[in-house]
Parts: C-alpha cells; sequence; structure tokens
C-alpha cells in the first residue's frame, strides 16, 4: 500500500524521523536502514519486509511518500506525525 502527505519538513529531517520512528516506537515491528539517498530511505524489517520512502521538495513543503506491504498501520501512523506544510495567507 502506498500513503502520502505533505510536510513543512525538509527530507533529510523526515528521513532521520523515520529512522528513530521505525527503530524505537514500534519495536514489534522494527525496520533499520538498508539504503538511502539525497531524497529516499530504503527500511527493512522483520522478514526481510520494507518500506520504502521518498521526499521531495515542493511549493510550500515536502511531499513524502511511503510504500509497503507488511507495514501499512506503521507507516500510516508515521505520516501523521509529521508536521503540516506552512500555511500560505491569501
Amino acid at each position: 500500500m502506498v500513503f502520502e502527505t505533505t510536510t513543512s519538513l525538509p527530507p533529510a529531517d523526515v528521513f532521520a524521523r523515520a529512522k528513530r520512528f521505525f527503530a524505537e516506537r514500534v519495536p514489534h515491528n522494527a525496520a533499520f536502514p538498508e539504503r538511502e539517498g539525497e531524497h529516499f530511505l530504503l527500511l527493512r524489517g522483520q522478514g526481510g519486509e520494507e518500506i520504502a520512502l521518498s521526499a521531495r521538495p515542493v511549493g510550500g513543503g515536502t511531499h513524502v511518500r511511503g510504500g509497503t506491504l507488511l507495514f501499512d498501520q506503521v507507516v500510516d501512523r508515521f505520516l501523521t506525525t509529521l508536521p503540516p506544510p506552512h500555511r500560505e495567507d491569501a
């Protein structure tokens, strides 16, 4: 399943939070970094299952996309912890 959101955080901060969240906040479903780049992070968890995250700057924030087969609820929960984008008043 794929989940998406937009946040005010830059990509590097999104990935730093993801590493902590998936290692510490969900110990029975922990996942750890396997590969990463400027705009992606691949985490590997129990049974070799993966969580793929991408984060790219967009106008007013960062678009974050997370895909997984096993960790649906956990990925969705992580994305809800990210602050919303800054609101631009008209």
